[in-house]
């Protein structure tokens, strides 16, 4: 259960496109060299987030698939995923690489 919820969270930690992922559904970024990242929206909820804690403008505003590339250098200046995963509001994503990339 941990791990599966570390590889959602961790999905947008990785370098690749994002888009909304509905509860219930997953995302898969597994084009790099960190290892798979999965992301599933029911492990945000289930942590007490609505999907328009993220889907705002200054966080992940409405994204399509392709059309938002999103790199660590990023996260780790509090963008995208990094506005949450600072070490404060949650895990800081700058030190757990291994919660959401997974080497399979």
């Amino acid at each position: 259960m941990h791990r599966m919820l570390l590889l959602i969270i961790c999905t947008l930690l990785t370098a690749g496109p994002a888009l909304a992922v509905p509860t219930g559904k997953t995302l898969e970024f597994s084009d790099n060299s960190m290892g798979t990242v999965v992301f599933d929206g029911k492990i945000h909820k289930e942590a007490g987030n609505s999907c328009k804690d993220c889907h705002q403008e200054g966080v992940f505003p409405k994204m399509k698939q392709g059309t938002v590339k999103i790199t660590m250098d990023e996260i780790y200046a509090g963008k995208f995923c990094g506005v949450c995963h600072n070490g404060e509001r949650a895990f800081d994503a700058k030190t757990n690489c291994n919660r959401c990339h997974v080497k399979q």
